[in-house]
């Protein structure tokens, strides 16, 4: 077994900013997934007591979506803010907002007090979150992998993403345990008047207790601290090569980001019907599967640091739109029954759907010279959110020719050769020097200068 040498170790500070970028992204998915598990029993607090499934439906939709729309604002500012004063400045600040915006939305009114204002400020409020939760990533995981030896960045990577499954169980056990305390029902429930507050009052918590550690233990990245300051990054990020590098990963990242929604919005609520699973159930096979999902990314990371990431990326893409459909439809097509069985195929089509967002982050930051790496990390990993946002209206358009719990096939297929046709087109990153001038990233020197 190779030893590691000095220059491919962590330095402590090095393992702090690591840490640091951890956290905020655990942080920020715990607040992101909110709605979707802390929220769902108490939706009708927010609705009229005569909503149709159809609407009520639609509404969780736009509170979910509101978040995701706002991120690519989040990564135009606050990347902006990053690749010009500083990472560790912009991880404060974005963090910072989005607790005081999580703590608002625990102190919300319901409809009976407010009747539709109540679910408007609350997808408004979402959206500004959005805002804020797009820039914690956008600042903390550059400097994080700036600190990384090239060696090392793979796992970093990896390590960094496991925030968002890990976060995921964090969320779904704070629900648990605060329904078994307070109990979910009918409208007049303890859960639905005031229980579903504690899970946003804990995210608010914990993004305040991330800026008082990351205050004190994180410094800036020497490689921005040296680098070249732009004027302006992002419009430096769509001029000459940095915009065909961005088009390269925004192409990439829709497909991951559709491929993503089918498993994490759309297959929990396929798991209840049609296959019949209750919301306990559900619960518990999402956290087995998460967990599982977090082993892999740090495993996708290993190997593509080993393999490379552009081939790791082609195969996984592969995968999303062979193995994954087939296992979509073997548990919403009944064709497997018992909660052991559907857990395991859940499973599967998690980890081969999930694992790409183990490499992902090395390699869109990779792409960008530090100049622009924020921003281009941000907006590349973010603005390819907004055309699979709309999933939801896709799958109505398909169920003209398919039914409805089939149309996540026909989406997946197309995001796994999205993943395919963006990873081929783009180049292999792993022996990129982070510290490295805009030229090293096929930035000529004159249209640097211009």
């Amino acid at each position: 077994m190779n030893t590691p040498t000095a220059a491919e170790t962590l330095t402590p500070q090095g393992r702090k900013a690591v840490f640091g970028a951890w956290l905020g992204f655990f942080v920020d998915m715990f607040d992101i997934y909110l709605p979707i598990v802390a929220l769902a029993p108490a939706a009708a607090y927010f609705q009229a007591t005569d909503v149709s499934k159809g609407t009520a439906a639609i509404i969780s939709a736009m509170i979910f979506a509101a978040t995701l729309l706002g991120r690519p604002i989040g990564a135009v500012l606050f990347g902006h803010l990053a690749d010009r004063v500083g990472r560790r400045r912009t991880a404060i600040v974005a963090v910072t907002g989005f607790g005081v915006i999580t703590g608002l939305i625990a102190l919300l009114p319901g409809y009976q007090t407010i009747g539709l204002t109540a679910v408007v400020l609350l997808i408004l409020l979402r959206f500004v979150d959005g805002i804020f939760l797009g820039g914690e990533y956008t600042s903390a995981t550059p400097l994080a992998l700036e600190h990384s030896p090239k060696g090392r960045r793979g796992l970093v990577g990896a390590l960094i993403m496991t925030g968002y499954p890990l976060a995921y169980c964090a969320v779904a056990a704070v629900t648990f345990a605060t329904l078994a305390f307070v109990p979910a029902g009918g409208l007049d429930s303890p859960y639905v008047q005031w229980g579903w507050r504690i899970p946003f009052v804990i995210g608010a918590l914990l993004a305040f207790g991330f800026v008082w550690w990351f205050r004190r233990e994180v410094k800036e990245s020497p490689a921005w601290e040296a680098g070249t300051k732009e004027k302006s990054p992002v419009l430096e990020l769509f001029r000459g090569a940095n915009r065909r590098n961005f088009l390269q990963v925004f192409v990439l990242m829709t497909g991951i980001w559709l491929s993503l929604n089918m498993v994490s919005a759309v297959l929990p609520g396929l798991l209840a019907d049609p296959v019949g699973l209750d919301d306990s159930q559900i619960s518990v096979v999402l956290v087995i599967a998460y967990l599982v999902v977090a082993g892999a990314y740090v495993a996708a990371g290993v190997i593509a640091q080993r393999v490379g990431r552009r081939p790791s990326l082609i195969v996984l893409g592969v995968l999303t739109a062979t193995v994954s459909p087939l296992g979509y439809a073997l548990i919403v097509g009944g064709a497997v029954t018992g909660i052991v069985s559907v857990t395991l195929l859940v499973v599967l089509v998690g980890v081969v759907t999930l694992s790409v967002w183990g490499i992902i982050t090395t390699y869109i930051n990779e792409r960008f010279h530090t100049g622009v790496r924020a921003s281009g990390y941000g907006l590349g990993y973010s603005l390819a959110v907004i055309i699979p946002a709309f999933y939801a209206f896709y799958q109505s358009g398909l169920t003209a020719f398919v039914s409805l719990e089939y149309t996540p096939l026909i989406l997946l297929v197309l995001g796994g050769a999205l993943i395919i046709v963006g990873a081929a087109i783009g180049p292999e990153t792993r022996d990129v020097d982070m510290g490295a001038t805009p030229a090293d990233h096929g930035v000529p020197v004159a249209e640097e200068k211009a």
